[in-house]
């Protein structure tokens, strides 16, 4: 008997393209893998036969980013999450970065995958989750989408989690920027303890400028937005040459951005998370930005890279 194809650890993978752009989607997470234009990878992804490193590419759901002990009310309820980041006793990026989404619909040059969230101790309330993954001439579009298929309302937050670099370009020469006008201050345990502007301090990005030395794990706020009310982030190389945009619709009002210095190897301050949000760190608690679905409510965003500012 013949031994069966190794089946690679983030599982089936579905690659779109269309007019030189090229994605690639995986069942494990039913996150992002890859992406290029005319041969450019603009995405610090990794490879078919690697372990998602560093949350690369993931879809975190219903909530995005970290909960204080996994501990919040709602609905008059007292509710504990499973601590998936027991070093800092913390919850963070929901429930759905390691399970296996399922096709719903392919073409060339599109995909949409889809999860039903089971109600869990922590989180008692069913979700259906689909994402339409496409390319096409502007780049790369992505459209969640989130269904309260339960019989009460529920807490609900959503971000993604892409590593964006310029290829020959380290992390300390690329110019960000940021719309945020405000960031979120952390404690040791990257939770929030208060919020402070940027303006005149080694956070303000709002204009382009050099990341340097700059060590970011940090949530912006109180963003400037764009006419059509949505906002984005941009990574530029040093004289202009070549440039990623990553733009989120107006139903995202906040901005994680992550230089990857904790991360180890190679991946170790190679490329820039940024991360589109729904909500800030820790909002089951705060109650900040926490969008409520009520029964048969569905929610939608909308998000995309795009080479070039």
């Amino acid at each position: 008997m013949e031994n069966a194809a190794p089946h690679p650890p983030s599982g089936a993978q579905w690659t779109i393209a269309a007019a030189g752009h090229e994605a690639v989607i995986v069942e494990v997470g039913g996150g992002l893998r890859a992406y290029r234009h005319d041969g450019v990878d603009y995405l610090d992804g990794y490879g078919a036969d690697e372990l998602c490193p560093g949350g690369a590419g993931q879809v975190l759901a219903p909530w995005p980013n970290r909960i204080r002990d996994g501990a919040y009310e709602f609905g008059g309820r007292s509710l504990q999450l499973t601590l998936t980041e027991p070093t800092r006793h913390n919850a963070i990026h929901g429930l759905v970065n390691w399970v296996r989404w399922h096709l719903v619909e392919r073409s060339e040059d599109f995909v949409t995958v889809g999860y039903d969230l089971p109600p869990h101790p922590g989180y008692p309330w069913p979700l259906r989750l689909r994402t339409r993954w496409s390319v096409g001439p502007d780049g790369l579009r992505v459209e969640p989408e989130a269904t309260n298929v339960g019989a009460e309302p529920c807490p609900f937050g959503w971000s993604v989690h892409p590593y964006l670099r310029l290829p020959g370009v380290a992390v300390d020469d690329l110019a960000l920027r940021v719309p945020g006008r405000t960031r979120v201050v952390v404690d040791n345990r990257l939770l929030p303890i208060g919020v402070a502007p940027v303006a005149g301090t080694g956070y303000d990005f709002t204009t382009p400028r050099r990341i340097g030395p700059a060590v970011l794990d940090t949530a912006f706020g109180d963003v400037f937005r764009d006419d059509d009310g949505g906002s984005s982030v941009t990574l530029t190389a040093p004289d202009g040459s070549a440039a990623v945009r990553l733009w989120a619709d107006r139903g995202f009002g906040w901005w994680q951005v992550f230089t990857g210095d904790t991360l180890g190897g190679e991946r170790h301050r190679r490329s820039v998370a940024v991360e589109p949000m729904t909500c800030p760190p820790d909002a089951f608690r705060s109650g900040r930005d926490v969008i409520t679905l009520e029964p048969g409510q569905t929610w939608r965003g909308a998000w995309g890279i795009r080479p070039g500012a």
